[in-house]
């Protein structure tokens, strides 16, 4: 099940407000999603994500088939019994883990052959196969099984880039895969939603192709794939600016794997209503923290006696503690930069999960921003603000 419903629309850009509601909740867009691999997302506690308002997380078809397998989960009537997540969850298709396997992995229009990461064992993921999973997984969004577009052939060295027409065969054969997707989930009855992924490249007339084709099949949403798979900034923005707003406007449209702050705030303006990324987490682990001033690295010896939290503005646990009073608001609660540059420089695991907890809490709380600058007529000040207030520096 899937209704999705525009509340506010910007006059200024292609930016909407929105309410999506899936079998698990309802879901206020636009939103960021956490990213949960293998059914957790690293670094926090399944109660910290419901703190700070996450409404739906990702979980990976491709890494959860491999581990625990699917006689585990289905004893658990799917992914949200299994990890204990009562909202809604979006599933990948697990296409971009495969392509990440480079040559251990074979791709041929039945779909594709490729080497377990985990144990060596040949399998087999067709579109039906990942269908199949995704059912199993119970997820609240099924993605179709589509070949990721990469934006180099080869490695930079030796390759070159995508030409236009190795993008088109791409483009086609996910096209392909999308029918067979959906003839597969409607032949086991499933009652979730199944979304396109736009392919075609850096090349706008193919992705003008691949989303007329795929609106054709009248699916409940779209997502827009193969952007930040190593392409310039400037061409992920073109793509960007280019295909979320030519999608059906009545249906959500989800961005896939993007990205900094900006590219979300730019990605609304766009008509983008969902997106998610490893780099809040990610990065969080490798000690950077994502501030309204910019990027703080925590292994800077600047902050070995800082008393400041890591945002001062912030109400997450790490920068105000358990009141949530942020320190511009009077609060003092929190850990200083100084304590988290030595947790970091001692590889304490506090380290990490506290700049987690930080950076997830700063993306869902610049969405819920968003949302308010959407309902009440303000996103074009928002988003100049914003800019400017990121392009500071720390």
């Amino acid at each position: 099940m899937l209704q999705f419903q525009i509340l506010a629309t910007d006059p200024d850009s292609h930016a909407r407000r929105a309410r999506l509601t899936l079998n698990h909740g309802v879901v206020e867009t636009p939103i960021f999603m956490p990213v949960g691999t293998y059914g957790t997302v690293k670094g926090v506690m399944p109660r910290n994500l419901h703190e700070m308002g996450a409404q739906i997380i990702l979980g990976n078809t491709f890494h959860l088939w491999l581990r625990p397998g699917l006689e585990v989960i289905r004893a658990f009537g799917g992914l949200h019994g299994f990890e204990q997540w009562p909202k809604p969850i979006l599933t990948d298709s697990g296409g971009f883990q495969v392509w990440s396997l480079g040559a251990m992995r074979k791709i041929s229009e039945e779909g594709v052959h490729f080497a377990s990461p985990v144990n060596g064992d040949k399998l087999f993921m067709s579109p039906e196969v990942s269908i199949q999973i995704q059912t199993v997984l119970n997820s609240d969004i099924v993605m179709q099984l589509d070949e990721c577009t990469p934006y180099w052939q080869g490695d930079k060295a030796s390759g070159h880039v995508t030409t236009e027409a190795e993008a088109r065969a791409s483009m086609e054969l996910s096209l392909r895969w999308a029918r067979r997707c959906q003839a597969e989930f409607e032949r086991l009855g499933n009652r979730n939603a199944l979304f396109g992924i736009v392919q075609g490249g850096m090349y706008e007339h193919l992705r003008q192709e691949s989303l007329e084709a795929l609106a054709a099949l009248d699916l409940p949403g779209y997502a827009i794939g193969g952007v930040s798979v190593g392409e310039p900034k400037e061409d992920m923005r073109r793509i960007m600016a280019h295909t979320p707003h030519r999608l059906p406007a009545h249906k959500p449209r989800y961005l896939m794997g993007v990205g900094t702050p900006e590219d979300l705030v730019e990605g609304v303006a766009c008509g983008v209503d969902m997106f998610d990324c490893v780099m809040p987490t990610r990065n969080a682990r490798n000690g950077t923290y994502f501030t309204r001033t910019g990027d703080l690295k925590i292994r800077n010896a600047r902050y070995k006696t800082d008393p400041l939290p890591i945002d001062p503005s912030c109400t997450c646990y790490a920068c105000a503690g358990a009141e949530g009073v942020s320190w511009e608001d009077g609060g003092r609660g929190g850990f200083s930069r100084a304590y988290l540059h030595h947790l970091d420089r001692c590889g304490e695991m506090l380290g990490p999960m506290l700049a987690t907890i930080h950076n997830l809490h700063f993306y869902l709380h610049l969405m819920q921003e968003v949302r308010a600058a959407l309902e009440t007529g303000r996103f074009s000040a928002f988003r100049q603000r914003f800019a400017s207030e990121r392009a500071r520096g720390v």
